[in-house]
């Protein structure tokens, strides 16, 4: 009878841990819940929040979004880390960094960044690629670094090119008030266009080939309009308009690597991570120091910048660059019509730069793509005017002041039907009489139209993508082991590297800017000497200092090599070696000391 019971107890049990394993089961391939996000679409600060969360909450076995500090009008600053913790820890792969919208109205970088994460979780178990991205690396994400101005410019009446800074008031004036006298929508049109005036001796005409287009007059030819500016009222009195909008200064100028004050570099600040958002930032790539790739999204003009920044920096050493060359030029093929260029040489200089900050004290390979140029409108990208800095400034200033070219306005009057465009039409203002107002608005320059976000969306974060993959991918090759006598081994190894960035840059081995990688034993044993083969057919080596069954790897792995090791061991049984790279990854390889 207590046998008969005993088998049934057992038969119950089985039953049900059967049970519990399909419950189990179908749990793990429960569909996922279906997230639905559109790139002909903008994300406010509320909308990107929602989408975050989620997709949070259909891959809560991949993502984890968190709150890595607040902005000055106390919006949270959302950082997104992508990891499949099935193939290890996040901080023992490689990590990639990706951010946008650092300027208020560069709006489409935080699109791009979205798109990234949305396509790393969709297409996980789905696509070969993505499955490899998130077994060997991890992401980190921050879609907009700037929210206050990015809800501004999504929200309130702006131009194109503002507003840039974040919003802690500022003196631009330096008449001792803050943010007064900004641009004003005289017209309530929700957009800050452009201001003229008629008059004989003005320095402007009507184009004869197309009346909306503003073109500067020849020496002596009579003109029909001044140019005013911005919409805007002489708020504070002053007899100037528009002198006092918005922040004032500039967040990419005011990281903590080749920083200048305001008098070298307007917009500057006080001093470097003086505003909230560049100290959470900061904070949060030092807390991923295993992060070896970034890229930030600004916009305008199709590039895909490196640096250095400014001239002062020196050249970027040359082991380096042939890693950005290898990947720029391959990203020139990504996007189509960008080019790879270097910021002081080709574009302007920057000081205090995320780009800098990033590269020269964190050791990380960062690019800076400016998103979108006006291919549909016929313009050229900035990067191919290769003009002197102050040619380009006046090319800038002059279709400022005009308002647009002839090929603008034809494309938003063909292709855009008139959407993004405001025809002159007249205004009283207090200050200048009888005006008109006219021209693009704010969504009809440096975004790109709805119906170009998309593919804007997937090239760049295709091209992140691609960098992500070329971050070190180390193995375990060639392991070989020779019994000695004393109870010593010989044991070889060699650690490789299939992609081109090695498991630390030059940069950072030169200046000592983290810990170098690390080989180590673990197990019934101990390191009795070790040294890199430089020369396996002559037995030559270079020594490396023993210390405590570990040896430093100073130089690490090189790109799209290998470095073979003689280590001399003595122990027995099952041993653990471990290559421990901060930037690189963790390999671990079991040898049998018999």
């Amino acid at each position: 009878m207590i046998r008969a019971s005993k088998i049934i107890l057992l038969i119950v049990l089985a039953i049900t841990l059967s049970g519990l394993s399909q419950l189990s089961s179908s749990q793990s391939t429960r569909p996922r819940p279906e997230v639905k996000l559109s790139f002909d679409h903008f994300y406010d600060h509320s909308e990107l929040t929602s989408a975050l969360k989620e997709l949070q909450k259909a891959y809560p076995d991949l993502m984890k979004l968190e709150s890595i500090g607040k902005s000055y009008q106390g919006r949270d600053i959302w950082a997104v880390i992508i990891n499949n913790p099935a193939t290890g820890p996040a901080e023992r792969k490689p990590g990639f960094y990706i951010d946008g919208n650092i300027h208020g109205n560069e709006i489409q970088g935080a699109e791009v960044a979205l798109y990234a994460i949305y396509y790393l979780l969709k297409n996980s178990g789905r696509l070969e690629f993505v499955d490899r991205l998130l077994r060997d690396r991890a992401f980190y994400i921050v879609p907009t670094m700037n929210p206050d101005s990015r809800d501004y410019f999504l929200h309130l009446a702006t131009d194109s090119n503002s507003p840039r800074s974040g919003l802690v008031p500022y003196d631009d004036d330096r008449d001792g008030l803050l943010d007064e006298d900004g641009p004003d929508d005289l017209d309530g049109d929700g957009s800050i266009t452009y201001m003229r005036k008629r008059d004989p001796k003005g320095n402007y005409k009507t184009s004869p080939d197309n009346p909306l287009v503003m073109v500067p007059c020849r020496p002596g030819e009579k003109g029909e309009f001044i140019i005013l500016g911005s919409e805007g009222l002489d708020n504070d009195g002053d007899g100037q308009v528009n002198e006092d909008g918005p922040g004032g200064y500039d967040l990419n100028r005011n990281f903590g690597y080749n920083w200048q004050p305001n008098y070298v570099q307007r917009g500057a600040g006080s001093y470097p991570f003086c505003w909230p958002e560049t100290r959470a930032v900061r904070d949060f790539l030092l807390a991923h120091p295993n992060i070896m790739g970034a890229q930030s999204f600004h916009n305008y003009g199709g590039m895909i910048l490196r640096g250095p920044g400014a001239k002062n920096l020196g050249e970027t050493l040359p082991q380096d660059r042939q890693v950005y060359d290898y990947i720029g030029k391959q990203g020139e093929k990504i996007l189509p019509g960008y080019r790879y260029i270097v910021i002081y040489k080709d574009m302007y200089t920057v000081y205090g730069g995320t780009i800098d900050f990033t590269y020269y004290l964190l050791g990380i390979f960062t690019f800076s793509n400016e998103l979108d140029f006006d291919q549909y409108a016929g313009t050229q990208p900035a990067a191919q005017r290769r003009g002197a800095e102050e040619e380009d400034e006046d090319v800038r200033s002059r279709m400022f002041r005009a308002g647009a070219s002839l090929e603008e306005i034809v494309y938003h009057q063909l292709v855009l039907m008139g959407e993004q465009l405001v025809e002159w039409k007249p205004y009283k203002h207090p200050l200048y009489g009888d005006i008109e107002i006219g021209g693009v608005k704010k969504m009809g320059r440096r975004v790109p139209a709805l119906f170009q976000l998309a593919e804007t969306c997937h090239r760049n974060a295709a091209f992140c993508l691609y960098h992500a993959d070329q971050l070190p991918r180390l193995k375990v090759e060639n392991v070989s082991l020779k019994k000695l006598e004393n109870g010593q081994y010989q044991v070889e190894v060699r650690i490789a590297n299939d992609r081109v960035t090695p498991s630390i840059s030059s940069q950072a081995v030169q200046r000592k800017l983290h810990r170098p990688d690390m080989l180590r034993l673990e197990g019934n044993t101990r390191l009795v000497s070790a040294g890199i083969l430089t020369d396996r057919f002559r037995e030559l080596s270079e020594p490396l200092q023993v210390r405590k069954n570990y040896v430093q790897v100073d130089n690490g792995i090189p790109g799209f090599g290998y470095v073979d090791f003689r280590l001399l061991v003595e122990g027995s049984g099952q041993v653990n070696l471990i290559y421990d790279s901060l930037k690189g990854g963790y390999l671990e390889q079991k040898i049998s000391l018999k």
